[in-house]
């Protein structure tokens, strides 16, 4: 395999990377009007597997699990769990404001929720970016209540009231914690107090649920806890990062691992009931996500479900019900949850020490490149450590790179320098067999045998870069830490283009310059002119790439034309050191 053999791999890479995106896409575009199932109250009905009531001591459930909560085909209802209004109602409303977060909120749900660090766009008057939303157009919460086979308990949509008269929290500037308390009073002397607690500069809250009983006879119910969201129609085309991040619900079980749905596929993927002890479920869009974490040793069972919102507008669920709680009269028991709301930041995420939890920053849904960018983005946050600075941590991490594969770029221009030693015989060869390819490829080869040439040489490391450039792509359209970077100069923002093409046309002319100096061995006219256009090609796909990943693949060219230029000088005009560079790379 000669360079020419390379650089058509590396072409072919791009551009099925490119169309495989671009068919993925098309694939998940929602359809309007899809029919989905719809979900009303019934504040009544069973849930099916819970406890009967039978309890005499303060215990947690027995362990068991009930199925997870059905949606009844085209307009039943859903029993036990009321259907989620398009806007929080006005009574019992609670805004609540800490250092990272502005939040309206009731005893059931966390309605709005403004990231306060996080600017829409990168104008000084930007609004924060709103995660959790009230509106009917773009609706998006967190709920959470409880049912019982037996007795009155709340949902989410009723029942619980702020526990005293305020209607507006703020953390105090000496604090670092901050409680919003509601309570539930059931007709038989059961209450559940509902704490939110607020950490300062977290994005986890707790919400612990206290049940207290004080009536005549056990009280069971079982916790439950979702997100919901009504999808917003998202830019297509492979120049929309976010068209390329994972816009759906995602959940984790310690057994099971890692699970992904994109909106548009629950359907396809079914109510799911997945069992499991702890893990946590999400949904997640472009930098931000939303995720329960319920305690690891609960025991939940995590559905997915669509409902029908105002107007006919699907509305996507994810919901996780348990842990089942038996409270015996004159007795306590309580439960707790986490509920993220927040950015993709992966050391807050880390710090939360939930296993599976950082998959949340979905580089990919393949392991490999997952694992190589989980990779990536710790050398990247080591070099922020050192330089302060995306753009050029980016430019250190190609030094990293170019470091760890040096052995193999070594090879690869030496096996260069001496082709282009020997180029003068093959065009000999060439002109001594005209038109007859298949004799020419033979004599080439017994020459390539007779004086220790791969021909291989050039194609190792590039084919092994590609899976790191790939990789790379993912950590730059996924890290929310790179959100609106800026690198120096023109370049404000490393997640998105470059605006006046500057990075592209410099990996135009790098890649023209490399040509420059690569040997083409065998090649006939044609192939020449494909390969003269290769880097004009290469230029334009880059134009709409972030300006992050252009600048990567610039100092990377650059670097790798500066030891290419220098080991061709060193090594094309001495035999004795080519045969060596023979041996070396041919492994004799």
């Amino acid at each position: 395999m000669n360079q020419t053999r390379t650089f058509l791999i590396f072409a072919w890479l791009m551009v099925a990377t490119l169309l495989w995106m671009e068919w993925g896409k098309e694939q998940r575009a929602p359809e309007p009007g899809a029919d989905v199932a719809a979900a009303a109250v019934d504040a009544g009905a069973t849930v099916p597997g819970a406890p009967a009531n039978t309890a005499t001591t303060t215990a947690a459930a027995d362990g068991s699990v009930p199925a997870a909560v059905p949606v009844a085909p085209q307009a039943g209802p859903v029993p036990g769990i009321a259907a989620a209004p398009a806007a929080a109602p006005a009574a019992g409303l609670v805004h609540v404001r800490t250092d990272v977060l502005d939040l309206a909120l009731t005893g059931g749900a966390v309605v709005r929720a403004d990231l306060l660090r996080f600017p829409q766009t990168r104008d000084g008057d930007s609004a924060p970016v709103r995660l959790f939303d009230d509106t009917a157009v773009r609706f998006y919460a967190a709920q959470s209540g409880w049912v019982s086979q037996a007795n009155a308990a709340p949902t989410h949509a009723e029942g619980f009231v702020p526990e005293s008269a305020g209607a507006e929290y703020v953390l105090p500037a000496d604090a670092d914690t901050l409680e919003v308390p509601f309570v539930w009073r059931g007709p038989d002397g059961t209450s559940i107090r509902r704490s939110y607690v607020f950490t300062r500069g977290s994005y986890a809250i707790e919400v612990r649920d206290t049940v207290a009983n004080q009536g005549g006879s056990a009280w069971q119910g079982h916790v439950y806890r979702q997100l919901i969201r009504q999808p917003q129609v998202l830019k297509t085309g492979w120049t929309n990062p976010e068209s390329f991040s994972l816009y759906g619900a995602t959940w984790f079980s310690p057994g099971e691992g890692y699970r992904r749905v994109r909106y548009d596929d629950f359907a396809d993927e079914g109510p799911v009931n997945a069992q499991q002890t702890g893990g946590w479920l999400a949904m997640l869009q472009h930098h931000f996500f939303s995720a329960w974490i319920p305690a690891a040793t609960d025991k939940v069972t995590v559905s997915l479900h669509t409902t029908t919102g105002p107007g006919g507008a699907p509305h996507y669920l994810i919901r996780e019900v348990g842990p089942g709680l038996a409270v015996a009269p004159g007795a306590e028991a309580t439960t707790s949850a986490r509920l993220w709301v927040g950015p993709k930041l992966v050391g807050q995420i880390k710090a939360q020490q939930v296993p599976g939890l950082d998959r949340a920053v979905d580089y990919s849904r393949f392991s490999l490149f997952a694992f190589l960018g989980e990779g990536l983005f710790w050398i990247l946050n080591k070099l922020h450590g050192l330089f302060q600075n995306w753009g050029w941590s980016i430019i250190g991490l190609v030094v990293v790179v170019k470091a760890i594969m040096y052995p193999l770029s070594k090879a690869q221009y030496q096996s260069m320098a001496k082709m282009r030693r020997f180029q003068p015989r093959i065009q000999q060869l060439k002109e001594r067999y005209g038109d007859d390819k298949q004799k020419f490829q033979v004599a080439m080869m017994e020459l390539y045998k007779k004086e220790k040439i791969n021909p291989v040489g050039g194609c190792l490391p590039v084919l092994l870069q590609m899976p790191i450039w790939l990789a790379l792509y993912w950590v730059l359209l996924e890290s929310v830490e790179l959100r609106h970077a800026p690198w120096i100069g023109w370049i404000q923002d490393l997640t998105a283009r470059d605006p006046y093409f500057i990075l592209p046309v410099l990996n135009i002319i790098v890649m023209w310059a490399t040509q420059k100096l690569t040997p083409m061995v065998g090649m006939d006219p044609m192939q020449q002119k494909m390969m003269q256009l290769m880097p004009l090609i290469f230029g334009v796909f880059m134009i709409f790439f972030p300006s992050g990943l252009v600048l990567y693949w610039v100092t990377n060219g650059a670097l790798g034309l500066l030891q290419q230029w220098w080991l061709i000088r060193r090594y094309a005009d001495r035999p004795d050191a080519g045969d060596k560079a023979g041996k070396a790379v041919s492994g004799d």
